[in-house]
């Protein structure tokens, strides 16, 4: 099966009266007291997290947060919130939607999942199968803590579904990354290695460890990051994953699901569909699928409201492939002016040349030929335009990315040496000569560098620059020679978004982040 289709719970609402006689219970409308009681539905209760992933925050304004606020990408949207929230770092307004909208989602996810665990474990159903429900539920709870703690840092965490009484106190970034950690940990211990078919993209023990591995890697715990990432790289999932020979089949509907894919968000188009996000209305018209590409598609195809810098093109240009030719990554990265090496009039854009679209030669006119924009989201490969529900998988985690990070723990522990092999097989599917070729006997210091090349050129566009850039220290007004927005950049400040005023004003235990 192409992916599943995750269905979403009606709301769990109890119902309550001091007038017994009067309150007569819908036998059809789902409750904390009628749910909760089959294998079913614990089933229903697990899609129901999944399908967080396609509510408009996380489709859509997660990709600006992590893509265009870092150096990699930047806005010329006529919507200021778009560009004052996640371009320039002026943010004013803390109930902004943009703002608040992958908290808002990140808190719907982590509430369904605490529904699931605090109700299917006295469920009577299958004890293997109630064993997964539990360690996804839990797999996805620390996915949304780990958004969480990237994103906005100190947050309050709460392991139980939420009641009108919680008032749950603001908890250190140290701590939400320890809450993700212990959720994928546990996971890790039950999830099964694969699935059938029908169940592909649920979570898996790769999954969790590749998850558990990136937030010791964002703490720089680099000996645990090693331990957890040690299963897929040199355990037992060295055999479960590879890297495909196709590189930008990493980016193609037609190819999900591939031997690359450790953690893919499962989209789907609903030919029904007229509305943005998961609370639509009527099971007919649900999203399942991501709105981002429209917003990331050049004009006149989308409204390029996110784009990427020209810089990251020429990384891609420093060093040819073994047989001379320009890094395949490139055109399967972005499209601009020479995505085809001959240059605008072969270029392709959804079935028109470049050239064709009516670009300006003047820069100051947006879309203009100097124009670069992220492809990895585009559908230009299965269709002439975008949808605001494209059935296009986010690939969020990919094996590329666990090597390379894999390598990064490695030689942030002086194992430098045997750090090589996993950023060669990286290179060497690119057409690259091996690293321990060209670059043999590199020092800590070098080798962390190039890594920060190696990931540019294997990972631009896929939402992973912001952390990066946090993980090394590198945030910070130095970046405006390549980003212009970063000359606003605060530092201690801008690391994070602002906690959003609505909850602060109802929960006195809340404490805004720093520097609001």
């Amino acid at each position: 099966m192409k992916k599943i289709i995750f269905i979403l719970i009606i709301s769990l609402i109890g119902f309550c009266s001091c007038k017994k006689d009067l309150t007569i219970p819908n036998p059809n409308t789902p409750t904390t007291e009628n749910f909760w009681k089959t294998a079913n539905d614990a089933q229903l209760g697990i899609n129901a997290i999944y399908s967080t992933f396609h509510r408009e925050g996380l489709s859509r304004w997660l990709y600006f947060m992590t893509m265009i606020r870092s150096d990699e990408g930047y806005s010329t949207s006529p919507n200021p919130d778009i560009v004052n929230n996640y371009d320039v770092f002026h943010i004013t307004d803390y109930n902004d939607y943009l703002v608040t909208s992958v908290w808002q989602d990140d808190y719907i996810g982590i509430n369904r999942a605490n529904q699931v665990l605090d109700n299917v474990q006295t469920i009577n159903m299958d004890a293997t199968l109630k064993a997964q429900y539990i360690a996804e539920a839990k797999f996805l709870r620390g996915f949304f803590y780990y958004n969480l703690a990237t994103i906005y840092g100190n947050v309050p965490i709460l392991l139980h579904a939420s009641k009108p009484t919680d008032y749950p106190p603001t908890s250190s970034q140290d701590s939400v990354f320890a809450q993700a950690e212990q959720d994928f940990s546990d996971a890790a211990a039950v999830l099964p290695v694969k699935y059938d078919a029908a169940n592909v993209g649920r979570a898996t023990k790769g999954a969790a460890y590749a998850m558990l591995g990136k937030s010791y890697m964002q703490q720089h715990k680099y000996a645990q990051a090693q331990q957890a990432l040690q299963w897929l790289t040199e355990g037992d999932g060295k055999d479960v994953y590879s890297l495909v020979a196709d590189y930008r089949s990493n980016f193609i509907e037609t190819s999900e699901n591939n031997s690359e894919s450790v953690f893919e968000w499962q989209n789907a188009l609903n030919p029904n569909d007229s509305h943005d996000d998961d609370v639509a209305p009527g099971s007919d018209n649900l999203n399942y699928g991501t709105s981002i590409p429209p917003f990331f598609a050049p004009r006149p195809i989308g409204f390029t409201d996110g784009q990427a810098r020209r810089w990251p093109v020429w990384e891609f240009l420093k060093e040819k492939t073994v047989d001379g030719k320009r890094d395949p990554r490139l055109a399967a990265t972005f499209l601009y002016d020479s995505t085809d090496v001959r240059g605008p009039d072969y270029t392709m854009v959804y079935g028109r040349t470049f050239s064709s679209l009516g670009y300006s030669s003047d820069p100051t006119v947006v879309p203009n030929t100097h124009d670069v924009y992220f492809r990895k989201e585009l559908d230009d490969a299965t269709m002439d335009g975008e949808v605001f529900h494209s059935g296009n998988n986010y690939r969020y985690v990919r094996y590329a990315d666990v090597l390379l990070l894999y390598a990064e723990a490695l030689n942030a522990q002086g194992k430098t040496a045997l750090a090589y092999p996993f950023v060669d097989k990286v290179r060497q599917r690119a057409g690259l000569a091996p690293l321990s070729t060209v670059m043999p006997g590199l020092n800590q210091q070098d080798f962390l560098t190039q890594l920060k090349h190696e990931r540019i050129t294997e990972l631009t566009g896929e939402g992973h620059r912001w952390e990066d850039l946090a993980r090394w220290g590198d945030l910070g007004p130095q970046l405006a020679s390549r980003d212009a927005g970063f000359a606003n950049f605060k530092i201690g400040k801008d690391e994070f978004l602002p906690i959003p005023q609505f909850d602060l004003d109802i929960n006195p235990n809340l404490k805004q982040n720093p520097g609001y």
